[in-house]
């Protein structure tokens, strides 16, 4: 005979901070919207519902009659509106103050739009740490849901899954509800009697057993060929259906209505942890591939498969050790987090100073959405997009900041300090314009350069570098089979390729791609030789320089020096990078190559990168110095004896343009990363790599000087920001005085 069963539903929607609207429309319309037609028809089947910040924003905008759907669904009690962060971060991403800050405004966000109560919190990618429990109950909420694989890690088997626990930190009580693995991957992907048929073993073999489903929304819908399968051939019509017809044992029902009629079993303490395959991704790729083949080594045996469950895989937090270019985005974030509390902290602060640090801090919350921050089965930190929206938020936040802190007109500032959390010492170069950060420590790179006026960080890029999954590419393209694959005929059913012959750009890099990267090549070497990692022969791109400030009134000077090797010569390098506040658009840099032997042929390089500047568009382009055009920035350049090259992004309103004091050759190429998406495997552009080369043979004096002068011109951008603020009649046109546009920002 079988029992009784209580089966809670949740529904998680999101969508990131810097998305296309378009990407947000087609999953309303895909996912959204009819997952609630359907839901309707249903009122007796209670869920819980969670919207992210980010989408519920968007959704208040363009769709409020969505909006007005759910709040009548809350009234009538068939929906649970389930809080959490409000931008959805990862917790462990973003300091405390930051994780309850979000919460509480969240909630209050919720309580106010859906005149409710909220209880309860979605956990971001569920990833747990135990000091989240005292956080999101000092927040004021009361529960919420993880994996059941975080209970197993802790020692828990199975059969005492069929509830929820306690827990607490510092005596502060929060509830855990396990989320069922196994329902994750029934819903909706089996047919529906599967599920049916799942829970009524846990019926019978359990007493009162209550079982959670929490999952992305997006997998009704959005996901690859789920709308026609859920909508189109009824598959959640006929789930729910069957949920109705099966009412006399199976009770759905929410997490609140759980924690008002049902115990906790009891008290427990998780370790750190998220969904399984989440531990898997953060691994490092050689120890990811060999922890998948040992979890899933003797599926059959059963002393095996208990032995396997204490297994764990890695920790969330070293995804930025994983990928640098999330920690460089972490450290800015924490930066100007540091910098925001103690702004806000100060006593004589007026009141509008006050508002436009609440202005900062919902830029500086905004930024801490989790997309761009790891990579797992979608595209994430691949996307550049969702990296750009993060600077973006992060600019604006110290543009406000500044209002607060600086006196108005031009201004040039340093700071040294461990800015990427490196334990050694960058440099920050700041003016009205413009935020520069090097590091001598690293090639004395230049790895970030904040355009304030653009918004955008021009040095947003991504490395090359190998991911588990580009073997599973060439072997496809190889006709080659692994042991994971049953067939070819099966594989290619699976594996998609959003582009031709993928498996021929796969390609990595040796050094980060940022900009002040100084090469030594082999004379003679080309454009094609460098692309293929051939060329390089000096030790300077990645070794430590030492630095040192000069500060004047209008301009601060970073001069870095290398003594170092090229083949068996011995030289030195020194480059001094001047950010000034009377010229504020412009980036100058000098070098200096010393102590080389004379009449002794060399090729020196230096590498640029520009992120955030698409390739592949007729609106982003090279041209030269007569205004003609040379190509889109995915184009692959060969200019000889030239000193000057310009980039121009018509969409940033942004144009780059990069003259030399000493003419010579200019290479361009642009560099794609191949990485997986829901859409499947793809090229994404990152960034556009310019490189400046000279051969000379080292003078008589014994030093070689070369000066590069990087102009940054936004007024096309700025024309457009004034044009969007400026109060004016409707047609009137935009004046923007004699200062141009960009003096009429500051």
């Amino acid at each position: 005979m079988v029992g009784s069963v209580r089966l809670v539903l949740a529904f998680h929607n999101h969508q990131p901070v810097g998305n296309f609207d378009g990407v947000f429309e087609q999953a309303y319309r895909d996912s959204y919207q009819p997952f609630l037609d359907v839901l309707q028809d249903y009122p007796e089947i209670p869920f819980g519902l969670h919207t992210s910040g980010s989408l519920l924003e968007w959704l208040e905008v363009r769709h409020p009659e969505y909006i007005d759907r759910v709040r009548t669904m809350v009234a009538s009690s068939q929906v649970e509106i389930i809080s959490g962060a409000f931008y959805e971060p990862i917790l462990s991403n973003i300091p405390r103050r930051d994780r309850i800050g979000q919460i509480q405004r969240f909630s209050a966000h919720l309580n106010q739009l859906f005149r409710t109560s909220v209880r309860g919190l979605w956990l971001p990618e569920r990833v747990w740490e135990q000091s989240f429990a005292g956080d999101i109950a000092a927040a004021g909420l009361q529960y919420t849901m993880v994996d059941d694989y975080h209970f197993r890690c802790a020692g828990i088997p199975q059969h005492e899954l069929m509830g929820y626990y306690a827990t607490e930190d510092e005596g502060r009580i929060l509830f855990m509800f396990p989320d069922s693995e196994r329902l994750r991957y029934l819903i909706p992907f089996a047919e529906p009697e599967e599920s049916i048929a799942y829970l009524q073993e846990i019926a019978a073999k359990y007493d009162n057993p209550v079982i959670v489903f929490g999952d992305d929304g997006e997998k009704f819908g959005s996901w690859p060929e789920t709308h026609q399968h859920v909508y189109e051939d009824g598959w959640l019509r006929r789930f729910l259906d069957l949920l109705r017809a099966n009412e006399s044992w199976l009770q759905v029902t929410t997490p609140s209505g759980v924690l008002d009629q049902v115990a906790p079993i009891g008290r427990t303490y998780l370790p750190d942890a998220s969904y399984r395959e989440m531990t898997e991704w953060v691994l490092p790729p050689a120890a990811q591939k060999e922890f998948v083949s040992l979890t899933r080594l003797h599926p059959e045996n059963e002393e095996w498969q208990r032995l396997v469950r204490f297994t764990r895989g890695g920790y969330w937090r070293n995804f930025r050790t994983r990928y640098p270019e999330s920690n460089e985005m972490y450290a800015r974030m924490i930066d100007i987090s540091n910098r925001l509390v103690i702004l806000q902290s100060e006593a004589n602060l007026s009141e509008d100073h006050r508002e436009i640090l609440e202005d900062a801090l919902t830029h500086l919350y905004r930024s801490q959405c989790n997309c761009p921050y790891w990579h797992g089965a979608f595209g994430g930190l691949y996307l550049p997009h969702l990296r750009n929206a993060v600077y973006k938020e992060l600019i604006q936040a110290e543009v406000l900041m500044d209002q607060v802190t600086r006196k108005t007109g031009p201004w040039v500032d340093v700071a040294v300090g461990d800015f990427n959390l490196d334990a050694r010492q960058e440099v920050k170069l700041s003016n009205h314009r413009m935020v520069a950060l090097l590091s001598p420590a690293l090639g004395g790179h230049l790895y970030e350069l904040d355009l304030k006026v653009s918004e955008v960080n021009i040095l947003a890029t991504l490395n090359r570098r190998p991911e588990p999954y580009h073997q599973r590419i060439i072997d496809f393209a190889n006709n080659v089979v692994s042991n994971d694959d049953a067939d070819l005929a099966a594989v290619s059913k699976e594996v998609k390729f959003r582009q031709p012959n993928l498996h021929q750009k796969i390609s990595y890099d040796k050094w980060p791609r940022k900009s002040l990267v100084d090469l030594f090549l082999q004379p003679g070497a080309t454009l094609d030789e460098l692309r293929r990692g051939a060329a390089v022969i000096g030790d300077f791109a990645t070794a430590a320089y030492d630095a040192s400030i000069r500060k004047g009134e209008q301009k601060i000077a970073v001069e870095m020096r290398r003594k170092g090797h090229v083949s068996d010569l011995n030289g030195e390098v020194r480059k001094i990078v001047v950010l000034s506040s009377d010229r504020p658009n412009e980036l100058l840099v000098q070098y200096h190559v010393i102590g080389f032997p004379q009449n002794v042929p060399l090729h020196f390089a230096v590498e640029l990168n520009f992120a955030a500047m698409p390739g592949g568009n007729d609106d982003r382009y090279f041209y030269d110095a007569s205004g003609q055009r040379l190509g889109t920035l995915d184009a692959l350049l060969d200019r000889r004896d030239t000193d000057r090259i310009s980039l121009v992004d018509e969409w940033l309103g942004l144009d780059v343009s990069l003259e030399l004091s000493q003419a010579g050759g200019i290479w361009t190429m642009p560099l794609e990363t191949i990485s997986q998406s829901e859409g499947g495997f793809e090229a994404v552009h990152q960034s556009v790599c310019v490189l400046p080369h000279w051969e000379f043979v080292m003078p008589a004096q014994g030093a070689w000087i070369v000066d590069l002068r990087i102009v940054f011109d936004s007024s096309i951008a700025a024309a457009r920001k004034l044009a969007a603020t400026a109060p004016r009649r409707s047609g009137a046109p935009v004046n923007v005085g004699p200062g141009g546009t960009e003096d009429a920002l500051e």
